[in-house]
């Protein structure tokens, strides 16, 4: 069934919102993150053949794997320009296309130089989409119901490494690298067309031009509150470092998990393409366990500090102390279960904090906040697929390589987390960056 534009986009009231809508519409944008991180993962899959026919070094394709995140982390600051110019309609059609788009250069011309451009490419193009995301399903759900749409989000992730990871691998082995990328930009136009003929936007959260009837306490063309304030409350400073830390993880497991698999622990790269599941099946019911019960707890009168920031920030810790383990486990199948469990209890980070930011700041300002966040979280994708590969080019043995590098990760995550359940508290900072505007208007 079809729908007319403008019925599409007819404001909607809150609290008069259709909940299967709502939860249709959010399916559909985390199947768009699947899309997200399945360009991100292919990378993963089909580094070891790629590397074979370009005789490219471990370090090398560490290297790819960093500098995706510096013009991802780049492009993450363009969200909320994006937000505001355009409608989210028009702004995930323009996303979306560029990611198909970036597959296509290196299945005409492969090279070093390609492979490079076309993931620097990429990267600047998915930075926004993160923080768009967000907002899209945000303006569906009141603020204490975030945290499972955070956590479905956060688990396309996991979704993209269950479910289409292996199926990218078959591809690969079958078929050829070069398949993996077109499959995954035929992907990413259907996706489109889906797109264009049913989304609309929620109440609570309007992008765009729309966005100026969502804010009556302030000016349409000026933020509610100096962006300033939000960034240096101590729940925003301390939840990026941590989200930063664990991102180090993803960013490496989507890179490396598959070669540590077949090269580190000696599994085929068939077998090593479906374990890439492994770690986000523990996170993703991890992730939709504590988020749903977060989420009724907050309900019943729990404190978002200790929902979203000590829960998560505890998981982490245990993360670190698992993956610390890690070089002095010499079976493989050990080895992989205490990667899949270390990650899985990290992953919960990200829904839950996510959710905490978008409290702290006014709702006009959601997409450029969390689009600031996200970015600087970012950073860790750029520096650790590349520090892995120099590890492990410089190890003894690639697996101890690995272990040494998820080790250093867990070490790193464990200090940030520490950091976050001292410093961060949503309610008390969004009193700070909130409270003058809310004075203002009475």
């Amino acid at each position: 069934m079809t729908h007319s534009t403008a019925s599409l986009d007819e404001p909607v009231e809150i609290g008069a919102e259709s909940r299967h809508r709502a939860w249709g519409l959010t399916a559909l944008l985390v199947l768009l993150y699947v899309v997200n991180y399945a360009d991100k993962a292919v990378l993963g899959i089909i580094a070891q053949p790629l590397a074979q026919e370009l005789g490219l070094s471990s370090s090398q394709i560490g290297l790819v794997g960093s500098l995706f995140f510096l013009t991802f982390t780049i492009g993450g600051f363009f969200a909320g320009v994006l937000n505001r110019w355009m409608s989210l309609r028009w702004a995930l059609v323009l996303l979306a296309l560029a990611w198909s788009v970036a597959m296509l250069p290196l299945v005409v011309a492969a090279s070093f130089v390609v492979l490079l451009g076309s993931r620097l490419l990429l990267g600047l193009a998915e930075g926004p989409s993160s923080a768009l995301l967000h907002t899209g399903a945000y303006s569906w759900h009141a603020p204490a119901k975030r945290g499972l749409p955070s956590a479905l989000l956060a688990g396309a992730a996991s979704i993209a490494k269950i479910a289409v990871a292996p199926a990218l691998a078959f591809v690969t082995v079958t078929f050829g690298w070069r398949f993996a990328l077109i499959a995954l930009s035929v992907i990413g136009v259907v996706w489109c067309v889906i797109w264009l003929t049913v989304w609309s936007e929620g109440p609570y959260i309007r992008s765009g031009k729309a966005a100026t009837t969502t804010d009556t306490d302030t000016d349409a063309g000026e933020p509610a509150v100096p962006w300033s304030r939000i960034f240096r409350t101590r729940t925003f400073i301390s939840g990026a470092l941590l989200v930063m830390s664990v991102y180090a993880l993803v960013a490496v497991v989507l890179t490396w998990l598959p070669s540590y698999f077949e090269v580190g622990l000696g599994y085929s790269r068939l077998q090593a393409g479906s374990m890439f599941a492994f770690p986000s099946i523990a996170g993703l019911i991890l992730m939709l366990l504590s988020s749903v019960i977060g989420d009724r707890l907050l309900v019943r009168g729990s404190t978002s500090r200790m929902v979203r920031v000590i829960v998560p920030a505890v998981g982490v810790l245990i993360c670190g102390a698992i993956l610390l383990a890690l070089p002095s486990i010499d079976t493989p199948a050990l080895a992989v279960l205490v990667v899949s469990v270390g990650y899985g209890f990290a992953a919960s980070v990200f829904p839950l904090l996510n959710s905490a930011i978008s409290e702290i700041c006014p709702p006009r300002q959601t997409a450029g906040t969390l689009g600031v966040f996200l970015a600087i979280m970012a950073v860790g994708g750029l520096v650790a697929p590349y520090a892995t590969g120099l590890i492990v080019d410089a190890a003894s043995t690639p697996a101890a390589g690995y272990a040494t590098a998820f080790q250093a990760l867990g070490l790193v995550a464990a200090v940030c987390a520490v950091l976050a359940l001292v410093l961060a508290n949503p309610e008390r900072d969004q009193k700070l960056v909130r409270g003058d505007s809310v004075r203002s208007t009475r």
